[in-house]
């Protein structure tokens, strides 16, 4: 393992991310970064976290769409200075949104990182389901908001398995070789398995969160230091239960209406793993397993198929 603490040595700008725009943010002791690739857990962990900050208080920040209360900061079509003015006038512990590997992402020892990973076969069906509903104004906004660096977004394939041809064999980066057209997949969960002797990282697996999602909800209160009850669970589960979920931000948040066809009802899709089991040919599989031996240790390889089981 490495024995300096994390430092950025690549530049992420694509038609989604620009982590230049970290130069702005300032840290406070107790701030939270939850880091995915994509379509691994991000929303719900994030609202585990919203449920755990506001824990028995009656505070408006819990009716608050999630994307407002969470930012997404390397989000390069999001005004940086609306951003920061709001991040900076939250008084609650702050929780932010992020989707850089950890080779892009400004590391401070005060701030605790969850990362969140999943299998990337998982990953695939549902960032296909979640790009092949792009709407025109996703497509826009991605293309057409000032400061585009790099190629834009090409429009999804019609057909997953052209996707994911291109999508487990290409990436966007020189140093990527995966996750195109977005950024690398496996990559992301890998740099920060490098640091996971660090006790202010977290790694928790979005099967996990589908199968002990109790557990998994202790694990992160007691990461972040906040006293949790048992009575206190079953509210918080409801809380994350998708259909929940679903119409609780399709409600608060119009973004979803504008930017996936069906809305909401896309976004949080079908929330399960293994579906590719049934996709996938043999040598669709034999991709991934070449791209995992390629870019994952071992280990980081045995979490991101299995989660917690995989750490005996």
């Amino acid at each position: 393992m490495p024995t300096q603490l994390p430092q950025v040595i690549r530049t992420y700008q694509t038609q989604a991310l620009d982590n230049t725009r970290w130069q702005r943010y300032q840290p406070r002791d107790g701030d939270i970064v939850i880091s995915t690739a994509a379509k691994s857990g991000t929303t719900i962990t994030q609202e585990i976290v919203r449920q755990l900050i506001f824990l028995g208080q009656d505070a408006a920040e819990k009716e608050a769409a999630l994307w407002d209360i969470s930012p997404w900061l390397d989000a390069r079509w999001s005004p940086l200075d609306d951003l920061m003015t709001a991040l900076e006038a939250q008084t609650h512990r702050r929780f932010i949104k992020s989707h850089l590997a950890l080779d892009g992402l400004p590391y401070f020892p005060q701030v605790r990182y969850i990362v969140v990973g999943r299998d990337a076969r998982d990953v695939a069906m549902s960032l296909w389901n979640h790009y092949a509903n792009f709407t025109e104004t996703a497509y826009a906004i991605s293309n057409y908001t000032p400061g585009l660096v790099g190629e834009p977004l090409p429009r999804c394939p019609a057909d997953f398995h052209t996707f994911w041809q291109t999508w487990i064999t290409r990436g966007l980066h020189a140093w990527e070789s995966e996750g195109y057209p977005f950024w690398g997949n496996l990559h992301h969960t890998q740099t920060w398995w490098n640091y996971r002797h660090l006790d202010n990282i977290l790694f928790v697996h979005f099967n996990d969160l589908l199968t002990d999602r109790a557990g998994e909800i202790r694990r992160i209160a007691a990461f972040l230091d906040i006293a949790l009850a048992d009575d206190a669970l079953p509210a918080i589960s409801q809380a994350l239960d998708l259909s929940t979920m679903r119409e609780r931000e399709g409600k608060r948040n119009p973004a979803f209406q504008v930017l996936w066809k069906d809305g909401a009802q896309t976004f949080f899709h079908k929330g399960t793993n293994g579906r590719w089991q049934d996709v996938l040919s043999a040598e669709e599989v034999r991709l991934y397993e070449q791209k995992a031996a390629q870019v994952l240790t071992p280990d980081c390889r045995a979490w991101l198929e299995q989660g917690r089981a995989a750490l005996g």
